[in-house]
């Protein structure tokens, strides 16, 4: 049996590797602590699951759902965004329910690039922006994240022959998994360029509320009148609604039109009661979005205090659910085998920054995704088999 040669560019994954690393620690008797995975522990919120229960008793939500269906939740995200950002947004041509933001990342390149055409993506990034590219025929020109330029691209060390063949740019910030913030400037500055050089610009916003020091602008602030913008937003980190899969495009009438068709030929929409669900979380009372807030910076202030109680400086996060820790000098080229180790032998669990692209090599992600207490006991296991002198 043959299988298509764009399969070959998905074998290797890292996450896949660990994945298997854990299992082996937990049948070795290790009690993990997994910090590898970003899927927020926090419960949604009772009025976005009452939302979805009362659907749940109605026979008209049972149905398959076109877009003309989804009206009402394209309308709450307009105004969630209008609201947030003072960005007007037309619900009926500006906006897309997706099945998570993922599905929007990973579909937009089949609506933007032919074959051979490049896109611009941070490395290191989230890896399903290079896969939705690969599987589109593109190329991928990874743009380097560098702790010295505060983990954003320098737009002007793009090859000119790469720009040539360029036709999409994906950013990301706050960033996973630097957790890197990007001021407005910065993003004026992108729209200038992709503007220039008739380039669509992709902004994967999942962490739009996880900010804890400093402010997260949306691109549209940036680029109001949407000429080549689009973005990305998803319930699941701010709303702690991940297993219900619900997020949405919003942005150029033209890209939201083309990922529309993409989408048409795909799948149709999420069950209506999740749609209703995600109203309820976009319109009702916003205090847990501020728990959510609250608790990561908890647990960020925690980890990081009791990492550099056993000797290994960790800047402090301004936003998201990561940590991104510089290995030691030991450990620069081997952040695979690191965390095999550390997962093997203390049953702490963390994601290699190589995962994430060559420039993430040499370093880790850690999640916060535990209470203080464990996220301190994970550090002193830390402790215990490498040395940070």
């Amino acid at each position: 049996m043959q299988f298509a040669q764009r399969l070959d560019f998905l074998q290797a994954n890292v996450f896949a590797d660990m994945d298997r690393a854990k299992a082996k620690a937990k049948a070795a008797g290790k009690d993990v602590i997994d910090l590898s995975l970003g899927s927020s522990d926090l419960a949604t919120q009772q009025h976005v699951i009452d939302a979805i229960a009362q659907s749940l008793a109605d026979p008209s939500t049972h149905g398959y759902l076109l877009f003309h269906g989804t009206q009402s939740f394209r309308q709450a995200a307009a105004a969630w965004y209008e609201q947030k950002f003072g960005i007007s947004v037309d619900p009926e041509t500006e906006v897309l329910p997706l099945i998570g933001s993922q599905e929007g990342t990973a579909h937009l390149p089949l609506a933007v690039l032919n074959p051979g055409d490049f896109a611009l993506l941070l490395d290191p990034g989230y890896p399903s922006h290079a896969g939705g590219v690969t599987l589109a025929g593109g190329q991928i020109y990874p743009m380097p994240l560098q702790a010295e330029n505060n983990f954003l691209p320098v737009f002007d060390d793009i090859p000119a022959p790469v720009l040539a063949q360029s036709r999409m740019m994906v950013l990301s910030y706050p960033h996973n998994p630097t957790a890197a913030i990007a001021p407005e400037s910065f993003f004026k500055s992108a729209v200038a360029f992709c503007q220039q050089h008739n380039l669509v610009l992709v902004h994967d916003f999942p962490y739009a509320d996880l900010i804890f020091d400093g402010v997260a602008p949306s691109i549209l602030q940036a680029d109001p009148d949407k000429s080549v913008s689009i973005e990305f937003f998803t319930l699941s980190k701010s709303y702690n609604m991940g297993g219900f899969r619900i997020g949405y495009a919003i942005g150029n009438a033209q890209l939201i039109k083309a990922l529309r068709q993409v989408k048409a030929a795909v799948d149709f929409n999420q069950y209506k009661g999740i749609l209703n669900g995600a109203i309820a979380a976009l319109t009702g009372p916003q205090t847990g979005v501020e728990v959510a807030k609250d608790t990561f910076r908890q647990r960020r202030d925690a980890f990081v205090d009791a990492l550099q109680q056993i000797g290994w400086q960790v800047p402090t996060p301004p936003a998201t659910m990561y940590v991104w820790a510089k290995l030691p000098a030991r450990w620069q080229q081997d952040s695979v085998g690191f965390c095999t180790r550390m997962v093997a032998e203390t049953g702490v669990a963390a994601s290699p920054g190589s995962g994430f692209g060559k420039f993430g090599e040499g370093y880790v992600r850690f999640a916060l995704v535990h209470e203080p207490a464990i996220l301190t006991i994970a550090a002193k296991r830390i402790a215990s088999i490498i040395s940070l002198a």
